[in-house]
């Protein structure tokens, strides 16, 4: 598709698609993480294929908790580039992923912990004993590691 026939989409249209506000696709262009958007002839934005992409990079990359200057880099190389390429990326990207496996696991620990503590609550007296949607009803069903309950314990600063 040459570019006299490539789709193009309005702002509102754009924000539809990705999910992301009119006004956060807005300052995005303001800050330069995305080019400058096309104009039609009454100045309205108009957003490619790839621009739309971009705004969905941008907020997948967001929900892992990646600042909008650590983007930058991402966003400077284009889609169909090589990843051999840019092999400092690539490592920003594994370390990246590591910090959220990371923050995955401990989160994880967190759900059981509080899992164990609402199990154990529901055997006491004057507590409901009546399961609970998505709570499990055993620790069978998904018992805790010393380990993992060792993270709960309170650790005095030195």
């Amino acid at each position: 598709m040459n570019r006299e026939q490539e789709r193009t989409f309005a702002i509102k249209q754009a924000a539809e698609q990705t999910g992301v506000s009119v006004d956060t696709i807005r300052y995005y262009e303001k800050i330069a993480l995305l080019p400058p958007a096309a104009r039609k002839g009454n100045g309205h934005r108009l957003y490619r294929d790839q621009d739309v992409q971009a705004i969905r990079m941008i907020a997948c990359l967001k929900k892992t908790g990646m600042s909008l200057e650590e983007m930058r880099p991402f966003l400077a190389v284009s889609a169909d580039a090589d990843p051999g390429e840019h092999p400092e990326l690539m490592e920003q990207v594994r370390h990246h992923r590591r910090t959220l496996t990371d923050l995955i696991s401990s989160l994880q620990q967190v759900v059981d912990f509080i899992d164990l503590r609402l199990e154990e609550a529901s055997f006491r007296p004057g507590c409901s004993g009546a399961p609970q949607d998505g709570i499990p009803q055993n620790s069978a069903d998904k018992p805790l590691s010393p380990l993992q309950l060792d993270y709960f314990r309170y650790r005095p600063k030195a």
